[in-house]
Formats: structure tokens, C-alpha cells, sequence
């Protein structure tokens, strides 16, 4: 990450007082914005190493700024909500959201997630984050997946379930394997979040001779490399 600075969007000021404060112990830089009308603006002027984000925002809403983070960054998003259901949170990662936590919420939890996921968007230097095929290459380098030589559009978390799975071929996983791996956390409630995931890297990228994003009936995926 280039700096160390959290983006908190709250309209609840005593919310954000508390939040900054933690932060602020933890070590990290705070930057806060209450209105859903200035929060890209603020976003694309600092370039903020993670963006915590509340979904209920007057002017435009939580789900609306994901959307638009998620069309020009991989910034990790923690969502913040009032909001506990499984459908809120399975909305949330299909979007692209790295992480999610109701409110009303433990401070200290919050600044151990942010941790967390800064962790997993931090690897080991030597770690090589790129695989290749003969017709597909996929790189959490620059975030791109080229087929045919040709860079097929994905967001950040269908690119990170495509790498995971490709960098272990053979290997099956479940949802609940895949939703830990790969969005980092326990998932408790609906897993079918991952089925959306694999259903759009399929329509992307179609059916292949040399490999295949398989289906592994009653456990879960793998991606096979045909002989």
C-alpha cells in the first residue's frame, strides 16, 4: 500500500469520533467524510491504503460508492451496516467488498479486521502472485486475466477466486474453503456468493480443451488442467 492513511464514511459523527480514535491508536492516518456526495472526491485525492464505508449515506448510497471504487481501484473496502442479515452481506461481497461488519460494532474488532485485511493485501515480497497457461494468464500483480492474448474485464474478486484456484489445479475446494481463502474471513450464512463468482468467470471465459473451472458435484471447485 502506498500510505497509511483509512478512509471512514459514517453520517454518524460520534461514530466517526470513535472509529478515528481507535484507528488513531492503532497507529494508523484518518481521513473521514460524512455524505455519500463527497466521498469519491475524497477517495481519488488521498488514495486511502483501505476505505471503511457505511452503507446508508445521505446522497449516494454505500453500495453506489463500492460500485464506483471497485470500477477504478482494488482499494480493500470494509462495509459497515445496521443491517445483520445474510442478504446484506452476500450483496456486499458480490460487489466487491473485502469484508463486512454490523452495527453496532466493537471498535477493537473493527481495527483487528482492517488489520486482517491489510495483512492478506500485503504478501510476502517473494511471494509470485502470477500463473500461466498457454492461452490464459492471471496476475495479482496488475489485477488482469489475459485469454487469447486478449485482457478480459473481472473484477477484483473474481480475479482473486480465478488465481486462487488456478495456483492449485487439481485441488478441490469447498465454498466455505473458498469464501475463507479468498474474501479472507468466516462466512457465516449463505456461501452461494461463491456460485455467482464462478458463474461469471465461466461466462467470460468460456469453455477450454486445455483446462476447466469445474464443477465437483456435492464438494465444491477446482480448476482441472486437461490432458
Amino acid at each position: 500500500m502506498d500510505n497509511n492513511t483509512i478512509l471512514v464514511i459514517d453520517d454518524d459523527r460520534n461514530i466517526l469520533a470513535i472509529i478515528e480514535l481507535y484507528l488513531r491508536k492503532a497507529g494508523f492516518e484518518v481521513a473521514t467524510c460524512t455524505t455519500g456526495y463527497d466521498a469519491m472526491q475524497i477517495f481519488r485525492t488521498i488514495r486511502p491504503t483501505l476505505v471503511v464505508l457505511d452503507v446508508m449515506l445521505p446522497g449516494q448510497d454505500g453500495w453506489s460508492i463500492l460500485h464506483e471504487i471497485r470500477q477504478e481501484s482494488t482499494t480493500p473496502v470494509i462495509m459497515l451496516t445496521a443491517k445483520g442479515d445474510t442478504g446484506e452481506r452476500v450483496r456486499g461481497l458480490e460487489l466487491g467488498a473485502d469484508d463486512y461488519i454490523a452495527k453496532p460494532f466493537d471498535s477493537n474488532e473493527l481495527v483487528a479486521r482492517i488489520k486482517a485485511v491489510l495483512r492478506r493485501f500485503a504478501p510476502p515480497a517473494d511471494t509470485e502472485r502470477y500463473v500461466e497457461f498457454p492461452d490464459l494468464q492471471i496476475s495479482l500483480e496488475n489485477y488482469s486475466v489475459v485469454l487469447d492474448g486478449v485482457q478480459i474485464d473481472m473484477p477484483p474478486k473474481e480475479i482473486e477466486l480465478l488465481y486462487f484456484l488456478a495456483s492449485h489445479s487439481g485441488k478441490v475446494f469447498t465454498r466455505e474453503q473458498l469464501l475463507e481463502q479468498v474474501w479472507g474471513f468466516d462466512f457465516f450464512g449463505d456461501s452461494r456468493t461463491v456460485d455467482v463468482h464462478v458463474k461469471r468467470i465461466r461466462e467470460k471465459l468460456g469453455e477450454r480443451e486445455s483446462w476447466q473451472l469445474k464443477t465437483v458435484w456435492g464438494v465444491g471447485y477446482k480448476f482441472e488442467i486437461r490432458q
